[in-house]
C-alpha cells in the first residue's frame, strides 16, 4: 500500500497534467479545424456555383421555360437566354458571381449558348464534388479536367463538318436552330432568313474572317407585330420628325450636328435684372438674330435634313429655330443618342458638326431617300436608304406588339447574328440536340479506359457530367430522360454519331435531318469556359474579406 501512495501523483502535478492535456486535446482540435475549412470553403463554393446553374437549367433547349425578371424599378423582362437571366439576377456569392461572368465571356466569345455553358460548369462541378468525397486531391482534379478539355475539343473538331460561306441554306439552318429555343420560334422562318441575309450585306463571304457586328443596328420599336420586322440597308432612327411639314426628302443632304440651335447660356449661374421693356426687346431680337444667323448657315450649306445630337446642357432645339427651318423646307430628328453618332456618320459618310462655322457642304452626307413611316400603335421612324457612303451597314427595325416581346426579338436577332459570326470565324458545323456531347461523353470514356489510376477515373467523371445536356433537353421536353440518355448512347456506341434527341416529335432521329445544327465554335466556347471556371473554382481554399 505504502508503495501505491509513492506512486500516486500530488493534487498540484495532477491539475498540471490535465492541464495539459487539455491544451493538446484543443491544439489537436484546432488543427483538425484548420484542416477541415478548406474543405468547407470548397464545398460552399460548389454549392453556390451550382444553385445558379440550377436556376437557369430549366431554360434549356427548344422546350426550355421562360424566366419572368422583375427590376428594382418594375421594369419586366420575360426571356430565356442563359446571359440575360444572370444579368439581372442578384447574386451575392463570390463563386456564384464566377458563373455569371461564365455566361458573359461566352456570349462575348459565341453569341449563343449562354445556358449550356452553365449548366455543363454545373454539372462539371456535381462531378468534380463527388471526387473531392473520396478524398482526391483538387489539384489532381484540376489536371485530369484540363487534359479531358483538350481532348474533348479534338473530338469535337473530328466530328465537324466543314461548310462555305456561300452556302446560304446551311447558314439559314443554323440561324433556325439558335431561334427555336427562343420566345418568338415560331417566326424562325422570317427572322433567321433576314439575320443571314444582314450579314451578307456587311461582308465578302469569299474573304471573310470575322463580323463586326456594330456595322448592324437592331432597332426594336412597339407597333404591329414581328412579322413586320424588316431589313433597312441604311439607317432606322427611333426618334420621330419633328414638326416642320417635310417627312420625305428625296436626294437628300443630310447634316449631323452637334451644337445647339437655342440661345447660349452663361457658365455660372447669374442673374440679368431688366427693367424696361425695351432691353427686353432688345434681348429678343439678338435671341431671333443668332438663331437666324445659325439658321441661313444651315441652309446655305444645302442641308436639306437635319440630325441634331442630344443636349443635356440646354435645349438642342427651340421653337423659334424650328420656325425658321419649317420655312426653308428642312426635315429635322432631334435627340440622336451620343452611343449612334458613330454608326450614323460611317453610314452617311458625313462628319459630326460641332459648329455652326464649320457647316460646309463636304461634310454632308449623301442619301436617295429620308422618309418618316409609320409602324403602327401611333409609332413612327425615320429611315434613311440609298446611302452613298463606301461603309457596309445596315439596320434591322425589329417590330413587335408590346415592349416585351420587341425586346426579346432583338435578344433573339443578335443570338442569330452571333451564330452566323461563328461560322466566319470558324467554319465548321455540328449537330445539335444533345448528339456532339454524347459522343463526347462515350469517347472521352473510352480514351479514360486507356489510362491508370486516379486521371482515368477523374477523366470518366468529366465525361460523365457531359451527359447532362441530353438529359436536360429530354427533361425539359417532357420525355423520359433515363430512357432517352440510354437509348442514345446505345445508338452513339453503334456508331450512329448524328443521333440526336428530336423534341418535336419525342424521340431520337438523327438530328442532322431534322437541320438541327449549331457551329463548332459554341460547343469548343462552351466546353473550354466551363472546364476553366470548375479549375478555377476548385483551386480556391479560402475567401478572404478586405476592410
Amino acid at each position: 500500500m505504502a508503495t501505491k501512495a509513492a506512486t500516486r501523483p500530488s493534487a498540484p502535478a495532477a491539475a498540471k497534467m490535465a492541464a495539459g492535456t487539455a491544451s493538446k486535446g484543443n491544439n489537436n482540435k484546432t488543427q483538425f479545424k484548420d484542416k477541415e475549412k478548406p474543405t468547407d470553403i470548397r464545398a460552399s463554393n460548389i454549392e453556390a456555383a451550382k444553385a445558379v446553374a440550377d436556376a437557369i437549367r430549366t431554360s434549356l433547349g427548344p422546350k426550355g421555360m421562360d424566366k419572368m425578371i422583375q427590376g428594382k424599378t418594375g421594369d419586366v423582362t420575360i426571356t430565356n437566354d442563359g446571359a440575360t437571366i444572370l444579368k439581372e439576377m442578384q447574386v451575392f456569392h463570390p463563386a456564384a458571381r464566377m458563373l455569371v461572368e461564365l455566361s458573359k465571356a461566352q456570349d462575348i466569345e459565341a453569341g449563343d449558348g449562354t445556358t449550356s455553358v452553365v449548366v455543363i460548369c454545373g454539372a462539371l462541378l456535381d462531378a468534380a464534388r463527388k471526387l473531392l468525397l473520396r478524398g482526391i486531391h483538387p489539384t489532381t482534379i484540376s489536371e485530369a479536367f484540363q487534359v479531358a478539355q483538350s481532348k474533348a475539343c479534338e473530338i469535337l473538331t473530328s466530328i465537324s463538318q466543314p461548310i462555305k460561306l456561300t452556302d446560304k441554306e446551311s447558314l439559314v439552318k443554323m440561324a433556325s436552330t439558335s431561334l427555336n429555343s427562343k420566345v418568338v420560334s415560331q417566326y424562325s422562318n422570317l427572322l433567321a432568313p433576314l439575320s443571314v441575309q444582314a450579314i451578307f450585306n456587311i461582308i465578302d463571304p469569299e474573304t471573310a474572317t470575322n463580323v463586326n457586328l456594330k456595322d448592324i443596328r437592331v432597332v426594336s420599336k412597339v407597333g404591329g407585330t414581328v412579322e413586320d420586322t424588316r431589313l433597312v440597308d441604311g439607317i432606322v432612327l427611333t426618334q420621330k420628325a419633328c414638326v416642320t411639314g417635310v417627312h420625305r426628302v428625296e436626294r437628300a443632304k443630310v447634316a449631323l450636328i452637334q451644337f445647339c440651335l437655342s440661345p447660349p447660356k452663361s457658365d455660372m449661374d447669374s442673374q440679368v435684372v431688366i427693367s424696361d421693356y425695351t432691353q427686353m426687346d432688345r434681348i429678343l431680337r439678338e435671341e431671333r438674330a443668332y438663331i437666324l444667323d445659325l439658321c441661313k448657315k444651315i441652309k446655305k450649306s444645302g442641308a436639306n435634313v437635319l440630325l441634331i445630337q442630344k443636349s443635356i446642357l440646354r435645349d438642342a432645339l427651340n421653337d423659334m429655330a424650328l420656325h425658321f427651318l419649317t420655312k426653308m423646307k428642312v426635315l429635322v430628328v432631334k435627340d440622336i443618342e451620343r452611343d449612334e453618332i458613330d454608326f450614323v456618320s460611317r453610314t452617311l459618310g458625313c462628319r459630326p458638326i460641332a459648329s455652326a462655322d464649320h457647316m460646309l457642304p463636304e461634310h454632308l452626307g449623301q442619301a436617295d431617300l429620308v422618309e418618316e413611316i409609320n409602324v403602327g400603335g401611333g409609332n413612327k421612324v425615320v429611315t434613311i436608304t440609298g446611302c452613298q457612303a463606301a461603309a457596309k451597314t445596315c439596320s434591322i427595325l425589329v417590330q413587335g406588339s408590346n415592349k416585351l416581346l420587341a425586346e426579346e426579338a432583338e435578344r433573339s436577332i443578335h443570338d442569330a447574328l452571333c451564330v452566323i459570326r461563328c461560322l466566319v470565324k470558324n467554319k465548321n458545323m455540328i449537330a445539335g440536340g444533345g448528339a456532339p456531347e454524347t459522343e463526347l461523353s462515350i469517347k472521352l470514356a473510352n480514351y479514360a479506359a486507356t489510362l491508370s489510376g486516379v486521371e482515368s477515373h477523374c477523366i470518366k467523371a468529366f465525361a460523365d457530367a457531359l451527359e447532362v445536356v441530353p438529359f436536360t433537353l429530354a427533361e425539359n421536353a417532357g420525355l423520359s430522360p433515363i430512357n432517352i440518355v440510354t437509348e442514345l448512347r446505345n445508338r452513339h456506341a453503334n456508331g450512329e454519331s448524328m443521333a440526336g434527341i428530336n423534341v418535336k416529335k419525342s424521340c431520337i432521329t438523327n438530328i442532322t435531318e431534322e437541320n438541327v445544327l449549331q457551329p463548332l465554335l459554341v460547343s469548343l466556347s462552351a466546353i473550354t469556359l466551363a472546364s476553366e471556371t470548375v479549375r478555377a473554382i476548385l483551386k480556391i481554399d479560402d475567401i478572404v474579406n478586405t476592410r
